[in-house]
This record gives C-alpha cells, sequence and structure tokens, in this order.
C-alpha cells in the first residue's frame, strides 16, 4: 500500500473538467486539434499544475479525443503527479540533458511525442505571445513536425479564466485581506529615515505570513506574488515600475505602494500612497481627481457595461480637473505567475469595447504618473450581478499621512 499521500488539489475534479470543456469549445471553433499550452497561469488553470519550474520549457497539451497531458522537465514531473488532477500516465518529462544546452532543444522532444502520439499532421495552436514560448521553441516544434499546421492560440485559455468560478472568488476575497493587511503594516512602519528594503521585507513577510483570524476559516497565510512590491519616492514615483533600493525614506515626499496580495496564485493588486509631511496642494487635487474618478469608473462598472465605458468615466473625470490620462486605467487579474498579475485580457481604456460579465475580476488601476512625482489608489474589483462594482478589498482611498 502506497504512503504518498493524495494530490494536492485546489479545485474540485468537476471544475476541472468544466474548464476542459470550455477550452475544447474554443478550439473547435477555431478548428484547433491539439492545443500547446506553455503559459504556467493557464497550465495551472487547465490542470492543476503548481511548481516554480517555467524557467524551463514545459506545457499542457489539450486534446478533444483524449484527457489533458502535462509535459516538462522529468525531475518536475513529481510535482505534477503532486498537483495535477490528471492520472500519472497523462504526466510526461523529457531528459535533463535537454536543459539549457546548445546540443538539443526541449521541443524537439515535444515534436517526437505529438509525432508518437499520431498527431504529426494536426492542426495544432502554440501561444505565440506569451513570456514562456520563445523563438527556439517554435523553430524546433515547427522544425519536427514539418506536416502540422501552427496556427496562434494567444489568449484562447485566458479569456476563458475571465469569469470568475464561486472558488476563485473565494481565493481573491483572501488575497484582498492579506493586501489590507500588507497595507496596514506599511503605514505603521513607514517613517523617513527607514530604509526602503527592511519595509520591502515586512511587506513580504506580510504577504506570505498571511491572516490570522478567530478561527480557521480565518487565518491563511499567503503566497508570493507575480510582482515584487514597487514603492518609488519623489521623482522616482513618476516613472511607473520601479522597486526599492537601500536608501531611506525622506520627509516631505510622497511614495506610492503598489503590492497585492496573493492566495493560491490569486492576485488582489492595491495601491495607495503615502506623504510623509504634509501634502502640497498639487498632490491634494490629483489625490481629489483619483478619488472621484475612481467613483464614476466603478459606478460604470456594470454586467453588461464596456470596459471603455468605464475608462471613459474616469478620464472624463480627470480632465475635468486638467489631467490627460493617455494609458490604460486597470486590467483583468486573477490566477498569474511571474513576471505578471494580469490576465492578458480585458484593458480598460477607451478601445477596448468588452463587455464586461458578472464574475468578472480586474484591477482598476488609475495611476498618475507626473514629470516628477507620482500619485496611486486603486482598487481591485468584482463586476458583480447587478450593480456597481464592488471593491474586494476594504482599505481608506485617500492618501495616508504621516507627519
Amino acid at each position: 500500500m502506497s504512503t504518498v499521500p493524495p494530490t494536492v488539489m485546489r479545485f474540485s475534479t468537476e471544475e476541472y473538467e468544466d474548464r476542459l470543456a470550455r477550452v475544447r469549445a474554443e478550439m473547435e471553433a477555431r478548428d484547433i486539434e491539439v492545443l500547446v499550452a506553455t503559459d504556467p497561469t493557464n497550465m495551472s488553470w487547465i490542470s492543476g499544475y503548481d511548481g516554480w519550474s517555467f524557467y524551463t520549457h514545459q506545457a499542457v497539451l489539450v486534446f478533444h479525443d483524449e484527457p489533458p497531458m502535462w509535459w516538462g522537465r522529468t525531475i518536475d514531473a513529481k510535482g505534477a503527479r503532486r498537483t495535477v488532477y490528471m492520472e500519472s500516465d497523462r504526466i510526461v518529462g523529457y531528459p535533463d540533458e535537454l536543459v539549457q544546452t546548445p546540443t538539443g532543444h526541449p521541443h524537439q522532444h515535444l515534436a517526437r511525442l505529438l509525432a508518437d502520439l499520431g498527431r504529426s499532421s494536426a492542426r495544432i495552436g502554440v501561444e505565440m505571445d506569451n513570456y514562456y514560448y520563445n523563438a527556439a521553441a517554435h523553430h524546433h516544434l515547427t522544425a519536427g513536425l514539418s506536416d502540422a499546421t501552427f496556427v496562434d492560440a494567444t489568449g484562447l485559455v485566458n479569456w476563458k479564466r475571465a469569469v470568475k468560478s464561486d472558488q476563485e472568488l473565494v481565493y481573491m476575497r483572501r488575497a484582498a485581506r492579506i493586501v489590507e493587511k500588507i497595507h496596514e503594516q506599511i503605514f505603521e512602519m513607514v517613517e523617513p529615515g527607514v530604509r526602503k528594503s527592511d519595509l520591502v521585507a515586512e511587506i513580504f513577510r506580510s504577504g506570505i505570513s498571511g491572516v490570522a483570524g478567530v478561527d480557521d476559516d480565518d487565518t491563511f497565510g499567503g503566497d508570493y506574488p507575480a510582482i515584487v512590491p514597487l514603492v518609488p519616492s519623489g521623482v522616482d514615483a513618476s516613472a511607473p515600475h520601479l522597486t526599492w533600493d537601500d536608501a531611506v525614506f525622506e520627509p516631505d515626499t510622497a511614495t506610492f505602494f503598489e503590492v497585492a496580495g496573493c492566495y493560491r496564485r490569486y492576485h488582489a493588486p492595491l495601491c495607495r500612497t503615502v506623504y510623509l509631511g504634509q501634502p502640497p496642494d498639487q498632490v491634494r487635487r490629483a489625490e481629489s481627481a483619483l478619488i472621484e474618478g475612481l467613483e464614476a469608473g466603478l459606478d460604470q462598472a456594470r454586467a453588461g457595461y464596456r470596459a471603455c465605458d468605464v475608462a471613459d468615466a474616469l478620464f472624463r473625470t480627470l480632465e475635468r480637473y486638467d489631467i490627460h490620462k493617455d494609458n490604460r486605467c486597470g486590467y483583468a487579474v486573477g490566477m498569474s505567475y511571474p513576471p505578471d498579475w494580469g490576465e492578458r485580457t480585458v484593458s480598460l481604456r477607451r478601445s477596448d469595447t468588452t463587455e464586461l460579465q458578472p464574475g468578472m475580476t480586474l484591477h482598476f488601476m488609475p495611476g498618475l504618473w507626473f514629470d516628477d512625482w507620482g500619485l496611486e489608489i486603486t482598487e481591485t474589483i468584482l463586476i458583480r450581478e447587478d450593480g456597481p462594482a464592488e471593491p474586494l478589498a476594504n482599505f481608506p482611498r485617500a492618501v495616508m499621512v504621516k507627519t
């Protein structure tokens, strides 16, 4: 009798089967016989796989006439057996001699595998615009399957992830509780003279230790976020994606904190701004514009409305304050792996006419980056059946002032 404990599954088999059915329906609509999903988030959403192995080539293969198959490095196959819902015979590893070597490539092995499965002349969908499927992978896969037809399946699975299940929303709400705790810790600790590296260490500690509540349902640890904390101050805050160093926080300076709670790979980003001292008029004016714009956008973030309606409500508010923003103000979020917590589907911009559906979750992110300072106040929101969107976190939006 085996002493190995059962596979760790974060969703029911029925939920995975429902996801698979939706992916297959879209494959059929696009006339795709085999889908090679290399995005680790798509792999996990389809199969349950979870591991820090995405620095090597791996994929989940989806067929119409047989169960999905996990394919990756042989030493990671045991991790697949611990996390995927499929049987062990649907887990295939390639030898380590193909890892990061100029004399061979993992996708040569994948090509042989698909040929052995009778798919050498199939119509195969691959995620062309993806962090994890590079030019060498495509070259070796197509060269090894010269009779196959390759089509771009970028976003096929991503869009199926857009509407969250009840269990996914449980995880996102837990992530929101974690990010509330993170911001409480930030405000408690930040002050002039504190090193940024010390505060970021506390952000990581707080996010990973999670939340301690009154019972088991309210007590849970966190996961690593797909993006590291972004904590620029002063003129550095004029740029949206700077991280941190070991310099100290200075008085009379604004710092925005772009962080997320993460639970079982589900993210709830939340950005807030701290001012050490008395905020000048320009900061207060931008704060008023952002908070008013958020409220206007939330009122448009309703089922049946469009992504552009949310963006337009925000932008029109900002323009009344003579603030002009030329980038998107949000995007879909949920499950993700590094380097991005966005789902790469819906964008809150004036040109995106995607209809919002109940169960969609988005990071409503109207960051303002001026010539020599910046301000971020954001919300992760849930599109409800009725009424305006629900912010998943509950934390004050006003600029946090500490003197």
